[in-house]
């Protein structure tokens, strides 16, 4: 559609006709070319300047050539160019419309108005919408742009990713039975119980845990209550657990015994019951035997009926 350089503004001389207002995006917000500073603060490039010029081409206000229309509203857009027939601006269109003050500058009202507009007789595509589809899009892109940026997703913790593993591992047996034999235990590279073992694969598999050390720390649930109640090695006890801290037991004695009656360890995942009965992921059990049963089991437990400390495993 070439520009019209020979009406001498003929698009002024009939007033404008209306139309269903087009498009549902909302007012992106005010355009401001440098000519209104200092009262206003001239805006930033946005798509929307594009979209507005675009209605002011189909209008007839501003030339019709897309390659040369940017996202910045200049003071030539928003008042015109005297002399020059074919950039006669957004003031002459606000004078246009009867209803607008003529400031150059575009607000909510001078938004509407284009949106409710059809293209003046004379014109390539007299009769149809200003605000076409493709004004729509660029106003669309303008508020997208005006989002918050998506925030990146949460990191997880390491507790959190140890208990994700362990989950996985529901179901994992000892081959043969009662050998000790188990993918925990060969990585941590000793035969022998491996409820202990199996946390300590989980949390170091899983990133660089300042508590566990592959092969050396821990394999004995003795030394991580004792460390735990010292605080060592990262280690604490807890009184609210999260899924993926550490529960050791101590079976049929207190919470208060000495680390050295504790023989068991899992992995803690939730209260079931209130804060007495909670689920545990656990290594080397059964339900015939707590302590040495060759399976990782869902656990249901009550502190009531064992010594039980929660331990927490400081993250990396």
């Amino acid at each position: 559609m070439p520009a019209n350089t020979t009406d001498k503004y003929s698009w002024n001389d009939a007033p404008p006709a209306g139309q269903p207002m087009q498009g549902k995006e909302k007012f992106p917000g005010p355009l401001y070319p440098p000519g209104a500073a200092p009262t206003y603060t001239p805006s930033k490039k946005t798509p929307f300047a594009k979209a507005v010029k675009r209605a002011m081409a189909h209008i007839g206000a501003w030339p019709w050539d897309p390659d040369s229309w940017d996202d910045a509203w200049s003071d030539a857009a928003a008042y015109g160019v005297e002399g020059n027939v074919n950039k006669a601006g957004m003031k002459a269109v606000q004078a246009w419309s009867g209803t607008i003050q003529p400031t150059g500058n575009v607000g909510e009202k001078t938004y509407n108005f284009l949106r409710s507009v059809r293209i003046p007789q004379g014109r390539t595509h007299a009769g149809e919408p200003a605000w076409d589809s493709v004004c729509q899009s660029l106003t669309q892109q303008a508020l997208d742009a005006q989002l918050p940026p998506t925030p990146p997703p949460a990191q997880k913790t390491l507790r959190q990713k140890a208990y994700e593993v362990a989950v996985t591992q529901l179901g994992t047996k000892e081959s043969p039975p009662n050998s000790n034999q188990v993918k925990y235990t060969s990585w941590y590279g000793m035969v022998g119980p491996w409820c202990a073992m199996f946390c300590t694969w989980a949390y170091e598999t899983q990133g660089d845990s300042p508590s566990f050390v592959k092969g050396s720390r821990y394999a004995y649930v003795p030394y991580i209550v004792d460390d735990a109640r010292g605080g060592r090695n990262g280690l604490s006890v807890t009184s609210d657990p999260l899924p993926g801290d550490v529960v050791a037991y101590n079976w049929g004695g207190s919470t208060s015994a000495d680390a050295y009656y504790y023989d068991h360890v899992g992995l803690f995942e939730s209260w079931q019951d209130g804060r007495t009965v909670f689920g545990a992921i656990e290594g080397n059990t059964s339900t015939s035997n707590n302590s040495n049963g060759g399976e990782v089991m869902r656990r249901s437990r009550n502190i009531n009926s064992q010594g039980t400390v929660f331990i927490r495993v400081r993250e990396p």
